[in-house]
């Protein structure tokens, strides 16, 4: 099975410079839509409900600080499998070109988030993992 930061390195190489955001919101969204379409996780690592949507510590521990991401050193593309890497690029056909703050937007408008985020203000710090049930039980519906 691949990692987050197989998926993180595999997404840089094919759509290049990016916000740590969007960064977030399309491993978010590889992971969400193989849940639906594969029936399985791409990867094992947790995402949580941050304040500003989804997030994976995993990733946001080597990012912290920067804006702006070309690379990601800690991942490998190529163990993707072809089925993880299929997935990947229809992810990245309709979300790719979106902006970092409108795929925040839309995370916050969805039920994965805002269900984890139950309890915990607006702009609060949270930790809730968002499950892997909750991402296939709402996708799967869309």
């Amino acid at each position: 099975m691949a990692t987050v930061h197989d998926v993180a390195a595999y997404i840089l190489e094919k759509k290049g410079c990016m916000t740590t955001m969007k960064l977030q919101k399309l491993v978010y969204y590889c992971q969400a839509w193989s849940l639906v379409w594969d029936e399985k996780p791409m990867f094992k690592e947790r995402v949580e409900a941050w304040a500003n949507g989804p997030v994976f510590p995993d990733l946001y521990d080597l990012h912290r600080g920067k804006f702006r991401v070309m690379k990601w050193k800690k991942g490998t593309p190529s163990n993707l499998s072809t089925e993880a890497q299929e997935t990947v690029d229809a992810v990245l056909e309709f979300y790719g070109d979106k902006k970092s703050q409108w795929l925040s937007d839309l995370t916050h408008q969805e039920n994965p988030w805002k269900d984890a985020r139950i309890g915990i203000a607006p702009g609060e710090r949270g930790s809730k993992v968002i499950t892997n049930a909750a991402m296939a039980e709402y996708y799967g519906s869309l």
